[in-house]
């Protein structure tokens, strides 16, 4: 018989759900090392990886706590660490968790806003959500929606962060009760799991879709256009219209088939894409250049000098366009690579 969380118990807040990206690995480390034995709470973890992560193993080295890896199906125990596993989302669901292969969000899975969805749905006011450092906006959306269902909201010091961007954003656009360094999360989460939790709300219908999308519960059209409205953009990930989601003031997209983004999300995919192209188009002119050389070698064995001359004049010209790329991808500013560096869990 499990130590499993009640069902209908309020009383206190025991359900952390902690999401970290670019610059989190060490943060999260000293938060779980910081944790008491006796922890009344159960915690769930998100961070960014691969297609093969040792995080797991990692966290269990030092954490106070036994660090499992979600599994479907498993009962939620108190005293525990549960660990998102690569290319599926981790969502709680009534007493247990739940892994599903859903739509990416923000170019993720496991993504941090399915999670802290499904965990405000299924307990309310007893969610602790906490953003650690990382790249871009993921995790803003899912605090709102922890917020809403009456949870509470923690995040780690932006100046205190390897990137602050995802505390930084957490800070713009949700009401967060506690922001703090990382040698002062473990205790101030602790502290905060003993104190009774919030009233929970009835659950909005848009968190409760949002999670059943990621839980590949409710796909199709229809469900988006409860949403939001169409946007004259398209999907980075699979070209379909994206629907523009009013959530509060963070500006959100998710397509037909459930993929999800904020807006910087889209516009660092639109500036990876650019960029892809240019180096595609720049290759293309540097091989045309070198075919057109080729050739007018062996028009010249020919001794036919003035079909040489002309091919040597188009290779000049196809010369000519790829520095012009090079020029622009030599000076581009944008954020392209981010999202590769993040995959540094391994």
């Amino acid at each position: 018989m499990t130590d499993a969380i009640p069902e209908y118990r309020i009383q206190h807040r025991d359900v952390i759900v902690i999401g970290a990206s670019a610059g989190g690995l060490q943060p999260l480390q000293q938060v779980l090392e910081d944790l008491p034995v006796d922890l009344p709470a159960a915690l769930f973890v998100v961070l960014h990886m691969g297609a093969t992560s040792r995080l797991v193993d990692i966290l269990g080295r030092t954490a106070a706590l036994p660090v499992l890896a979600a599994k479907s199906g498993l009962p939620i125990e108190p005293g525990r660490i549960y660990v998102a596993v690569p290319g599926l989302h981790l969502l709680l669901h009534d007493q247990h968790i739940l892994l599903r292969r859903g739509p990416r969000e923000n170019l993720a899975r496991p993504a941090i806003d399915p999670l802290f969805r499904s965990a405000a749905c299924t307990f309310g006011g007893r969610v602790i959500g906490v953003v650690l450092s990382g790249a871009l906006n993921d995790g803003t959306a899912g605090l709102l929606a922890i917020k809403r269902c009456g949870g509470m909201a923690v995040v780690q010091q932006p100046d205190d962060a390897a990137d602050p961007s995802m505390p930084l954003s957490a800070l713009a656009h949700v009401d967060i009760d506690h922001v703090a360094p990382t040698a002062a999360l473990g205790g101030l989460l602790a502290r905060l799991t003993r104190e009774r939790a919030g009233e929970t709300p009835l659950i909005p219908l848009e968190t409760r879709l949002e999670t059943a999308i990621a839980a590949q519960e409710l796909p199709g059209m229809e469900t988006d256009e409860q949403l939001g409205e169409v946007s004259r953009f398209t999907c980075p990930e699979c070209g379909g219209a994206l629907w523009e989601i009013d959530d509060s003031s963070l500006l959100r997209y998710r397509c037909h088939v459930g993929h999800a983004f904020t807006a910087d999300a889209v516009l660092h995919a639109q500036t990876n894409r650019a960029e892809e192209m240019l180096w595609t188009l720049m290759r293309s002119h540097q091989e045309r250049a070198a075919l057109a050389r080729r050739m007018a070698q062996q028009e010249r064995l020919l001794s036919r000098d003035a079909l040489a001359e002309d091919l040597l004049e188009r290779a000049r010209g196809y010369d000519e366009d790829a520095e012009v790329i090079r020029r622009l991808l030599r000076d581009h500013t944008g954020v392209v690579g981010t999202w590769n560096r993040e995959q540094d869990v391994r």
